[in-house]
């Protein structure tokens, strides 16, 4: 199921680990625009697919002024391998203590094969400034990322 819901509220800061030599730090980034989206694991099917779309798309994004970032409970060695793996060009941030995973309610119940857990919810959020405009919860893959650049284009 698919949600997504329009909202104004303040986006919360954090600085992390990322691939781009050191931290990352959500309101250091001077663009208008920050997609975030957090994925579950590198180099799986779905967060490959997920990341290489927003990653073919970089430049669109950029051109509206916009950043993206991927954020994961990775660490920082499997980051690095995934983006050298598949060119990545954006950060792609380590979340191994679940710091931004949290504050943007992303950990919860999930199912799998009839077997409940805790786990990443693959969920992206369009940032304008330091406020959150859009959310997308509960991702599915496939065309996501046009999606949220079709979005981006209306805003």
């Amino acid at each position: 199921m698919k949600m997504s819901k329009i909202t104004q509220k303040k986006a919360p800061n954090f600085k992390l680990p990322s691939t781009n030599n050191g931290y990352f730090e959500l309101n250091k980034i001077k663009s208008k625009y920050k997609v975030l989206y957090f994925y579950p694991k590198d180099n799986t099917p779905g967060c490959t697919i997920e990341t290489k779309d927003f990653n073919s798309l970089l430049s669109q994004f950029r051109k509206l002024d916009c950043e993206v970032i991927g954020i994961s409970k990775d660490s920082m060695e499997s980051h690095e391998k995934f983006r050298d793996k598949f060119k990545i060009k954006f950060d792609l941030v380590a979340d191994v203590k679940k710091e931004a995973i949290k504050a943007y309610k992303v950990w919860g119940k999930k199912k799998f094969m009839g077997r409940e857990f805790m786990g990443l919810i693959r969920s992206t959020f369009l940032l304008k400034d330091d406020k959150i405009i859009k959310e997308w919860r509960s991702v599915k893959v496939k065309d996501h990322a046009k999606e949220v650049l079709e979005f981006l284009k209306t805003v």
